[in-house]
């Protein structure tokens, strides 16, 4: 596909000419990509709290599975109802209402001594990050220009990735502080309660710059509120743009009902609809291809083969690090060479480096104790695949699935698709993410290599039922 032409229009224009006032903008994705960012920490935490966790709670390998993926079904359910809810209140009440929902799981799993309590407040915290991970690109994707829609959105993976860094880090600088995740911290308390109370901060921040933000103008042109759009987009485009725009989204909206989800179903035939099996592609196989493995068992993954803590959570970090350049290559990208190509050649370089990973973990060998232990030449072949992995991962599909999610829907399904996406992604993400110790235990190498069919197996569904959405306006989008 050819790149966009120089002779294009810059980032302070819209795709038509007018003027784009990118202060506002980027004041407007930044508050809103803070979601993105609790979204990632609050995914991340439980990376370095794992050993506490399981010397607290006497926990199994299906305990320690259910204590970390518990989040992941107040995910699905989060994400499943904001999309909905949003057509109702609004984008930026729902991500209020996320934001106070951070707030209160921070606090009750730093505190809890039960693990059916410490369960409860990460499903609690999984509303919240199933309601940003949907509503924040989506937002984003509604008040920017079409022709740097993709880049803005991108800024969601950053934010992301910064999220699980920041959490990583903070995991690494409380543990080595105190001498372990398990060892006595502030008060007496041990270190990993501290990890999970450390999330207060950017929570708070989060609530506090969204009260400061407008609402979507798209909604608010959905519920009649034309005149409120209307000013939202004059300072967004200009006086003139903004009458204009409120027409178009008006025009895209004549005729249609209330949003519901017979939506999702083709008029003709009753199925569901080619576009909606688009997204439920793009937003299953993110997950299939084991990425959050890394990111919530990376520090039990190096241990298990032979890596210390300390050295475990320093890796970490260093994913999370070649994450956040990788996604600035999106960036420079997605609205260059389109979303389609970065999807395709994710899914090829994940399917190899998988597969070195696949070979890498089936020449390691069992301990007296039981663990596994990587060859001395191996282990850096290991890393070196590990961290590629994480690069196409977050070249492509980390940041691509969500841009897409966000605009590849016609304006009337958008929140009833993105409802069912969302909970399907995050499902996925539970299923992944609760077998893996189990599967862990029974066979690593069986482990990747199912995760590098997966990546496999992804490239070809995106030649055949992914369509390219750059540039494309939102009104223009087809169902």
């Amino acid at each position: 596909m050819a790149s966009v032409s120089n002779a294009g229009p810059s980032a302070g224009m819209s795709a038509d000419g007018a003027k784009v006032n990118m202060a506002f903008v980027a004041a407007i994705v930044a508050v809103a990509t803070i979601g993105g960012f609790m979204f990632g920490y609050d995914s991340g935490v439980i990376n370095g709290t794992q050993t506490g966790l399981k010397a607290a709670f006497n926990l199994t390998e299906a305990g320690e599975g259910l204590n970390v993926a518990a989040i992941l079904l107040g995910c699905a359910f989060g994400a499943f109802a904001a999309g909905r809810l949003a057509d109702v209140w609004g984008r930026r009440t729902v991500m209020i209402i996320s934001a106070l929902l951070f707030l209160i799981s921070a606090l009750g799993t730093g505190a809890a001594h039960t693990s059916m309590v410490f369960v409860i407040f990460r499903l609690i915290g999984g509303l919240g990050v199933g309601a940003a991970s949907v509503l924040c690109p989506v937002y984003i994707s509604e008040v920017t220009p079409a022709n740097i829609r993709g880049r803005l959105s991108s800024v969601q993976q950053i934010m992301i990735i910064a999220g699980l860094t920041g959490a990583f880090l903070a995991n690494y600088a409380l543990a080595h502080t105190a001498g372990s995740s398990t060892a006595e911290f502030w008060m007496g308390l041990p270190a990993w309660r501290w990890m999970f109370w450390m999330q207060v901060i950017p929570a708070g921040i989060f609530f506090f710059a969204l009260l400061v933000i407008p609402e979507s103008p798209r909604y608010l042109v959905a519920k009649g509120k034309d005149a409120q759009a209307e000013a939202i987009l004059s300072r967004l485009f200009g006086a003139g743009q903004g009458a204009k725009k409120v027409e178009e989204i008006r025009a895209s909206l004549a005729g249609d009902h209330q949003p519901k989800f017979s939506d999702l179903l083709d008029p003709v035939t009753k199925k569901l609809r080619i576009i909606l099996w688009a997204g439920l592609v793009l937003a299953v196989f993110q997950q299939l291809v084991g990425i959050n493995i890394v990111f919530y068992y990376g520090s039990v993954l190096w241990q298990s083969v032979g890596f210390t803590e300390d050295d475990s959570l320093k890796i970490n970090i260093l994913s999370g690090s070649l994450s956040i350049l990788a996604c600035l290559a999106t960036i420079a990208l997605i609205d260059r060479i389109g979303r389609k190509p970065l999807l395709l050649i994710g899914s090829a370089g994940m399917a190899v480096t998988l597969g070195v990973m696949t070979w890498c973990f089936s020449t390691a060998t069992t301990t007296a104790t039981g663990a596994l232990q990587l060859d001395p030449s191996i282990g850096p072949i290991a890393l070196v695949a590990a961290n590629l992995y994480v690069i196409f991962f977050n070249l492509s599909w980390g940041p691509v699935m969500w841009v897409m999610l966000g605009e590849m829907f016609p304006n009337q399904m958008r929140g009833s698709a993105l409802a069912v996406c969302g909970f399907a992604q995050w499902i996925a993400n539970f299923a992944i993410s609760f077998s893996f110790p189990i599967m862990k235990k029974a066979s690593l190498p069986a482990t990747y290599g199912f995760y590098a069919v997966c990546a496999l197996v992804s490239f070809f569904l995106v030649q055949k039922l992914i369509h390219e959405t750059r540039g494309k306006e939102l009104e223009a989008m087809q169902g």
